[in-house]
C-alpha cells in the first residue's frame, strides 16, 4: 500500500513541478529563447505524423514555364521574406524567427526538399508554432500549387522564373 501511495505522490509532485515551471514563467516564451528539452523533436514528430495522415496529393498544375513564372512571382511576394531568394543572404525576418525557416535557395535548401504534396499542405495550412502562416485563405488553389511547384523545381527553374525571383519587388512586403 505504501508503494502505491509513493507512486501516486510521485506522479502528483512531478505534475506539480511541470505545471509550476510553466505557470511561474520559467518556460521559454520568446522567439530568441532556447527551446525546451525535446521541444523540436516533439513538434517535428507531430507535424510529420499529421501530414502523413493527410491524403497524398499530386499537383494538378503543370510545371511549365508559365506556371513556374507565376509561382516565382507569388513566392517572391509572399515567401521570400522568410524563405530567401537565390543568391541573396537570409533576410531580417528569417534571422529573428524560431525555429528558423528553411532557406530554399541556400546551399541544398534542405536536400531535395519535401514532396510537392507536403509543400502544398504547408503553404495552404501553415505550420503551428513556427511563424509559417496559412495561405489557403488568401491564395487560390492554383496559386498554392504554383508556389509549391517553384519550391519543388527550385534547382531547375526556367530563366523567366529566375528573373521573376530576381525582380526588385521579390522579397518585399508590398
Amino acid at each position: 500500500m505504501r508503494y502505491l501511495i509513493g507512486i501516486i505522490l510521485g506522479v502528483i509532485l512531478t505534475g506539480g513541478v511541470i505545471l509550476a515551471y510553466f505557470l511561474l514563467g520559467y518556460a521559454p516564451a520568446a522567439v530568441a529563447d532556447h527551446p525546451m528539452p525535446f521541444e523540436k523533436a516533439i513538434a517535428n514528430r507531430s507535424l510529420d505524423a499529421h501530414i502523413a495522415r493527410q491524403p497524398t496529393k499530386d499537383s494538378p498544375v503543370p510545371a511549365d514555364e508559365a506556371d513556374l513564372v507565376s509561382g516565382a512571382y507569388l513566392y517572391g511576394m509572399a515567401c521570400a521574406g522568410c524563405h530567401g531568394l537565390p543568391g541573396k543572404p537570409k533576410g531580417d525576418l528569417a534571422a529573428g524567427m524560431y525555429p528558423p525557416p528553411p532557406q530554399f535557395f541556400a546551399g541544398n535548401g534542405g536536400h531535395g526538399g519535401p514532396a510537392i504534396g507536403e509543400t502544398y499542405w504547408k503553404v495552404a495550412n501553415g505550420v503551428r508554432l513556427t511563424g509559417m502562416p496559412a495561405f489557403g485563405g488568401s491564395m487560390s488553389e492554383t496559386e498554392l500549387w504554383q508556389v509549391s511547384e517553384v519550391i519543388a523545381h527550385k534547382n531547375a527553374l526556367p530563366d523567366a522564373a529566375k528573373a521573376a525571383l530576381a525582380s526588385p519587388d521579390a522579397g518585399s512586403s508590398k
